[in-house]
């Protein structure tokens, strides 16, 4: 039976490697996929891993129908055999809606992949709605390391190695980013609550430890 999968996982734990390889396992056997994917760090229209893997895919804009979008495209003579959605987490609930639709009514496969939260450990409209209605929710094995050398649980938006907890909830960063960029950093839950990165961390590191009084 066709299903609605949601990978998902940090950021830097290997998504969209892992997209890619489905991609490339099937391909490998004949079959034909449709990739969707939304502010890729390769630019507009891409899917890509940071081992430097790339491939083609749609750009998801706002708004746009992906049930209908596929419909179109069979009604065509085009060809899908399954589907792959990265960065699922920048789609609207409404979008997600229409992927489950596919697998439902079309009959196709889709591997959806995404970060469950965001920089304040909210979570994406994305991807909530994916956890409402996927058959499966696969958390990536890879573990990403927060600094400490904890499992990575949540995702840190940094700026100048400062953690923030302000602003829009989608801005496009990465993990690789100069010191005076908006950037991300995997952090382990206490770190995260403490907004202590890695940079942060080498400051205090020059001072004396003191024991941490907020109750928050």
């Amino acid at each position: 039976m066709p299903e609605l999968v949601f990978f998902s996982g940090t950021m830097d734990c290997g998504k969209s490697t892992l997209a890619l390889q489905i991609e490339h396992n099937r391909s490998a056997r004949g079959l034909q996929g449709m990739i969707f994917s939304r502010d890729d760090r390769a630019g507009e229209g891409k899917l890509s891993s940071r081992l430097g893997l790339v491939t083609d895919a749609v750009e998801v804009e706002d708004g746009q129908d992906l049930y209908a979008y596929l419909v179109d495209h069979l009604s065509q003579g085009g060809r899908a055999d399954y589907v792959i959605a990265d960065e699922a987490q920048f789609l609207a609930p409404e979008q997600i809606d229409q992927l489950a639709r596919v697998v439902d009514d079309l009959g196709l496969d889709v591997y959806a992949f995404g970060i469950t939260t965001d920089f304040r450990s909210k979570l994406f409209p994305g991807s909530q709605r994916l956890v409402e209605l996927a058959d499966r929710v696969e958390v990536l094995q890879v573990e990403a390391l927060c600094w400490c050398g904890a499992r990575a649980t949540h995702n840190a938006r940094t700026i100048g190695g400062v953690m923030v907890v302000e602003g829009a909830q989608v801005v496009v960063g990465d993990v690789t980013h100069s010191a005076d960029e908006v950037g991300y950093e995997v952090l382990c839950r206490r770190h995260h609550r403490r907004r202590m990165t890695s940079a942060t961390a080498r400051a205090a590191a020059l001072s004396p430890d003191v024991l941490p009084v907020s109750s928050s």
